[in-house]
């Protein structure tokens, strides 16, 4: 009798332990991660579903920049959902409704969303230059914020977002500490460190969650990376591959892009011959003049020649730029011909989610035959 009880007491204790060794698995399954979203070409940040909320990690905010993570939960099961102290570096609601974004790049994904209108804020107003972003500006909905190093904070408090989408070159920014010491969580977006055009365009799956519209960013940057794929591909039947060089002097450095820069693989893809391709910077080279001249006088098309946009500019503020073969022969092409209407750079605030386009404008100006009814949007023949 004395063993049946001893055995029965085993089986029940067993029995707790497999009931709470469930139990365990059950809470733990709540965490498990799902399959994730398929980023492809993005490097700087992962999208990982679990069972109730979504994990964000930016992996590269900056050069250097430590990792962060970000979970997403729906509003409705915020109450229900518990982390440890630390586990994350912000815990935020979805889906937002009111954000404040700090870099000209963000505005196009969130055009592409469907969600400008829940912008309530940005740093310098006047290098917007969307035409629907803008029309928010003026009838007051996006409040001008002073600059991004210097933000407004009183204001920002005011506006009481639900986040700021930040852009940082380094972890000193003590606008954002205070505002983050006030609650409003600061999320960073590194879309600018990425090199590869359709690596920077991913980044619309960053925002994406935060408005829980996945299926619509999904969609989107499909649509955009086969468009690009077939410009690329079509590069590819050109009957010749000219040279090219790109930048500009800038008190007496010339400052070209690195091998393994976004508008070196821009090049690569439209089938130029980049004479600084096989460098391996992934931002800009400092070169003088002199080895410039020497390496590419001759080359057969010329980009981005700093802030210059006419022939009679660029010769006036340098007459070297007029032994350049490009410059005689007016094969020249700059990003920064199109403005918005207060000044902003166009290229820069659209062109990063819009890669095909640029593509495509690289292809029509290399090899004319190959896309002859496209109209360049991004890239413009200096005037």
């Amino acid at each position: 009798m004395a063993k049946t009880q001893q055995s029965i007491l085993v089986l029940a204790v067993l029995c707790i332990f497999m009931i709470g060794c469930k139990q365990d698995k059950k809470a733990r399954s709540e965490r498990t991660q799902q399959p994730t979203s398929t980023i492809k070409h993005a490097t700087g940040f992962t999208v990982k579903k679990e069972t109730n909320f979504t994990v964000i990690e930016v992996t590269a905010a900056w050069p250097g920049a430590d990792n962060f993570k970000y979970a997403l939960i729906p509003k409705e099961k915020l109450p229900s959902i518990t982390f440890l102290q630390g586990e994350y570096d912000a815990i935020i609601g979805t889906p937002i409704e009111k954000v404040v974004l700090t870099s000209t790049t963000h505005i196009e994904p969130l055009k592409q969303l469907g969600e400008l209108n829940s912008i309530v804020g940005f740093p310098n107003t006047d290098y917007i230059s969307t035409p629907e972003a803008r029309r928010l500006v003026e009838n007051g909905q996006i409040k001008d914020l002073g600059m991004n190093e210097q933000l407004n904070t009183e204001m920002v408090l005011e506006l009481n977002p639900e986040l700021i989408i930040g852009f940082s070159i380094n972890e000193e920014n003590k606008a954002y500490d205070i505002i983050k010491r006030a609650g409003i969580p600061v999320i960073y977006n590194g879309d600018w460190v990425e090199s590869s055009p359709l690596g920077k365009a991913e980044w619309i799956k960053f925002f994406a969650p935060f408005f829980k519209k996945e299926k619509r960013s999904d969609s989107i940057f499909k649509a955009i990376e086969s468009s690009y794929t077939q410009a690329k591909e079509l590069a590819k039947r050109a009957n010749s591959i000219p040279t090219v060089i790109t930048g500009g002097l800038y008190k007496d450095v010339w400052y070209a892009a690195g091998g393994y820069s976004w508008m070196s693989q821009f090049l690569k893809d439209a089938n130029a011959d980049y004479l600084w391709a096989n460098t391996t910077q992934t931002g800009s080279i400092g070169l003088s003049l002199e080895s410039v001249l020497e390496k590419a006088q001759d080359a057969e098309f010329w980009f981005n020649p700093s802030s210059q946009t006419s022939y009679d500019e660029l010769g006036s503020v340098n007459t070297h730029h007029q032994q350049f073969s490009a410059f005689k022969n007016k094969k020249i092409y700059s990003n920064a011909i199109e403005k918005g209407e207060t000044g902003g750079l166009i290229f820069y605030e659209t062109a990063p989610y819009r890669p095909d386009v640029v593509l495509k404008d690289l292809v029509k100006i290399l090899h004319p035959e190959l896309l002859p009814d496209h109209q360049l949007q991004f890239i413009k023949p200096l005037n």
